[in-house]
């Protein structure tokens, strides 16, 4: 029996069975445990046998610390911390993996309307989702200033392997892509140690290679977008690809009967308030889902698929339709899923 992992934006879950030996003798590791305020999980199957959960553990950890020492917002001596330290317009030089980083969420700001952000904090904390204490419902003069304070051709400037600042005050927030940098950062380490067959997960991105214990693709299962999880809408077979999924369905409040989501639009400033509940991408590696699954989720159903279809991208979109949910796939998300 496949070994099926259910995949929200947060979470993931074995079920229904524990993973078992395979028949050839490969033997499967599996380690899970916490990282960039989450937490993460692998499974490695070691056909040779050559390892132990101690090598193995070793090589995650340090990979782990090497994204938290350059990408973590919560490590207030990474380098994307001391990038947001600084108020001057020099320029800040970056490191390869910084780098690689804040050059795939420029190109998907660009492709996506803007609609990928990572300098986003500001409209973040006004309406609420940000430090403890913080109130909703905003002035429209409060979010029209948080929007001038926000953009990256606004407030950044990047060349080659150096950003500068075109605001003082301008921070970068890296939570929309930077877990899924860790996760392909991750599986090349384990890589390197000759294993081929692995699913690599942080904070409900992935990445998986080869075949699970059951010498099918991992088997991921996309969750229906309900508060309370609504059990499996899709299963998908994952092989040499990463995946990530954007739900507005766990964090917002309700005012007035109104109920606001933490997903915000860039280009408003105000959360988003179409029908689509979750979208789901598949791209060559996790930090491209990650990064399209953000935007695709903010772009709603029918601008995203327009942008799917004109970019390549495979999205699942989710819609509200009524008590019950409706999906919509783009072209290149039924090739790779069929």
């Amino acid at each position: 029996m496949a070994d099926l992992l259910k995949l929200s934006r947060r979470s993931v879950l074995m079920m229904p069975i524990a993973l078992a030996a395979c028949k050839n003798g490969a033997s499967v590791l599996r380690l899970t445990g916490p990282t960039m305020g989450t937490t993460f999980t692998v499974v490695a199957i070691d056909e040779e046998r050559s390892l132990t959960e101690a090598d193995l553990s070793g090589v995650i950890q340090t990979a782990l610390a090497e994204v938290d020492a350059s990408l973590s917002n919560w490590n207030p001596r990474s380098e994307i911390s001391r990038l947001n330290a600084t108020t001057d317009a020099n320029a800040f030089q970056m490191s390869r993996d910084l780098a690689t980083v804040m050059d795939a969420a420029e190109t998907v700001h660009l492709a996506s309307d803007g609609r990928f952000d990572t300098t986003m904090g500001p409209l973040i904390e006004l309406w609420g989702f940000g430090a403890p204490g913080t109130s909703p419902m905003p002035t429209e003069d409060a979010i029209a200033e948080a929007l001038s304070r926000t953009g990256h051709g606004n407030v950044l400037s990047l060349d080659a392997n150096a950003v500068r600042k075109r605001r003082a005050e301008a921070q970068v927030y890296l939570a929309g892509i930077g877990k899924g940098y860790g996760a392909d950062h991750v599986a090349r380490a384990i890589e390197a140690l000759g294993i081929r067959n692995y699913m690599v997960e942080i904070g409900g991105d992935i990445y998986a290679s080869g075949r699970n214990t059951g010498g099918v693709p991992w088997q991921i299962g996309i969750e229906t977008p309900t508060a309370l999880g609504g059990g499996v809408h899709q299963v998908v077979g994952l092989s040499g690809l990463g995946l990530a999924s954007s739900g507005d369905y766990r964090n917002y409040f309700e005012q007035d009967g109104r109920r606001f989501s933490h997903v915000i639009d860039p280009g408003t400033g105000h959360p988003i308030t179409h029908q689509t509940a979750s979208a789901t991408v598949l791209a060559e590696n996790s930090m491209l889902a990650d990064a399209w699954s953000t935007a695709m989720l903010i772009l709603g159903r029918e601008r995203g698929r327009e942008i799917a279809e004109a970019h390549d991208v495979a999205v699942l979109f989710i819609d509200r339709d009524g008590t019950d949910f409706r999906s919509e796939a783009s072209t290149r998300f039924d090739e790779l899923t069929a």
